[in-house]
């Protein structure tokens, strides 16, 4: 009989105006991959701060078996002294430190003397970095990361810890290209030999049915049903989470493509990218593909005048422009959704109301006096047409789950109404009703004339909605695919032109 490392009985946790879990019960056996799945709101991300000791259930009991005694965390840090760790679904680490602080943070590796020992610390740090193949120098600060990267470390400090008995991944791959994604994977593999349990939450459901051994559904805070992942398909398991089936969710209608919206020439920064050549037209989506470092993100916020670039103009409807800043590519109709919303994208301690309406004050103002009923009015307009799940406006953006959290980002954006809109990893943590509301949001924008730029590091997605697909390697485009091309194309044909080394030119 397989030994039960975890025990979860009768949760409840309530917040204001939300019920977040009700009367969950469960049980996880030693060395088992468990999948916990479940709509946005579903519950999962508070079930496994409950796990984790940073909330405290209102009712019911969670259980470690600790060496035979059942254990109770009431803090994170004591949880990690269980050997519970978590890979939370944002990013989770101190942005002003390096990697090797991170790596031992709160348990730094002494000398004799009892100073910091930093040769050993570095050392050790390699030996990790090195197993998750990132080719990066221990000594980088966190900050100057890409997202992806930073998640790799976050997901490889767990690998740090000598005692490991549970480990918690919350949404791992969401950014990370499929080479990462087999890397974690092999670490899982190596965790479950240990005998490591595993929670995997995940909205890519082929990894679930790759990885996981079983499945639990959570629906509205409240358990559905545990199991054995050869017992499910992709198909039933969306029943189950969302209570209907699903079609083809790529299947938007597309548009004929009309005037040139926007346009970028030669485009070239000191580091990401060189002489890079885009343009996007009315009703058109453009997919940006390709490995972390291709240099996308970073053309988008040159564009968007987040950061500099060396040389390069841009065009919008023809007639040349210059964009220093945010707010000038704003005054020309360009807007940007962050693919870290956290961080660039909500100011999490204020209402969804000022989140949706940050950006379009001017609408709903007459002599710098912001007309109130129309700042509610609007944030419920673009609450609803996003289907963010609250029982207010009011409510704090902190307060909500992720993927609600990137549907405010969303309505947000479209509440400024622009003409070209840069979707940066849109469907990040988002499930897979979700997604499909995004997508038809999509497209009604296109049908409405605006013009679309996709940066996706999930290739069904990318290839499944775009008209035209860019792919970009090492700063360089690599190819350009128009949207019956596309349709002939394989994700083995993607990753290849992803992993050209382009050319340098002169």
């Amino acid at each position: 009989m397989a030994e039960t490392i975890l025990r979860i009985e009768g949760v409840s946790k309530f917040y204001p105006g939300v019920t977040a879990l009700n009367d969950v019960s469960l049980t996880l056996e030693k060395g088992e991959v468990r999948a916990l799945v479940g709509e946005n709101g579903a519950g999962k991300s508070t079930l496994i701060k409950c796990i984790m000791g940073v909330e405290k259930p209102d009712k019911g009991k969670i259980l470690l078996n600790y060496d035979g005694k059942w254990v109770e965390n009431t803090n994170a840090l004591e949880a990690q002294q269980h050997g519970v760790f978590a890979n939370y679904q944002s990013v989770t680490i101190a942005p002003e430190l390096s990697i090797a602080e991170n790596y031992f943070l709160g348990h730094q590796p002494r000398t004799k003397s009892g100073l910091v020992d930093w040769k050993k610390m570095s050392e050790e740090s390699k030996k990790v970095i090195d197993k998750f193949k990132m080719n990066v120098d221990p000594s980088k600060k966190i900050k100057s990361l890409p997202v992806a990267m930073q998640e790799m470390v976050t997901i490889s400090k767990i690998s740090v810890n000598k005692d490991i008995r549970l480990v918690i991944f919350d949404e791992p791959t969401a950014l990370l290209e499929n080479e990462k994604v087999e890397i974690l994977f092999n670490y899982i593999k190596e965790l479950k030999s240990q005998d490591v349990s595993i929670i995997y939450i995940s909205h890519r459901l082929e990894e679930i049915m790759d990885i996981c051994d079983s499945v639990t559904i959570l629906k509205d805070g409240t358990y559905v049903d545990t199991k054995p992942i050869s017992g499910v398909t992709k198909d039933s398991l969306i029943t189950m989470m969302v209570g209907r089936k699903m079609s083809d969710i790529y299947a938007i209608d597309h548009q004929k493509p009309g005037e040139e919206l926007l346009r970028i020439e030669n485009f070239s920064d000191s580091r990401h990218f060189k002489n890079v050549n885009i343009s996007v037209h009315a009703g058109e989506i453009v997919g940006l593909a390709g490995l972390v470092g291709a240099g996308r993100s970073e053309i988008m916020m040159a564009l968007y005048g987040v950061t500099g670039k060396l040389s390069g103009d841009v065009y919008v409807k023809g007639k040349k422009v210059v964009i220093n800043n945010p707010a000038d590519a704003m005054k020309h109709g360009i807007g940007f959704l962050t693919e870290d919303r956290r961080t660039d994208g909500l100011a999490l301690q204020l209402p969804i109301k000022i989140n949706i309406n940050m950006n379009s004050y001017k609408k709903i103002s007459h002599g710098n006096i912001i007309s109130l009923q129309k700042e509610t009015e609007r944030a419920e307009e673009y609450s609803k047409l996003v289907n963010v799940k609250t029982p207010s406006v009011m409510q704090k953006a902190a307060n909500l789950s992720g993927g609600n959290q990137q549907k405010v980002v969303i309505g947000k954006l479209l509440c400024f109404e622009p003409d070209v809109l840069i979707f940066d990893e849109p469907t990040v943590g988002v499930d897979v009703g979700a997604k499909q509301e995004i997508y038809k949001i999509i497209e009604k924008l296109t049908a409405q004339g605006k013009g679309i730029i996709l940066i996706s590091s999930y290739l069904p997605e990318v290839m499944g909605l775009a008209d035209r697909l860019i792919i970009m390697a090492r700063g360089h485009i690599t190819g350009s695919f128009n949207h019956e091309e596309i349709k002939s194309l394989t994700e083995e044909d993607v990753l290849r032109r992803e992993s050209i080394e382009a050319e340098q030119e002169a």
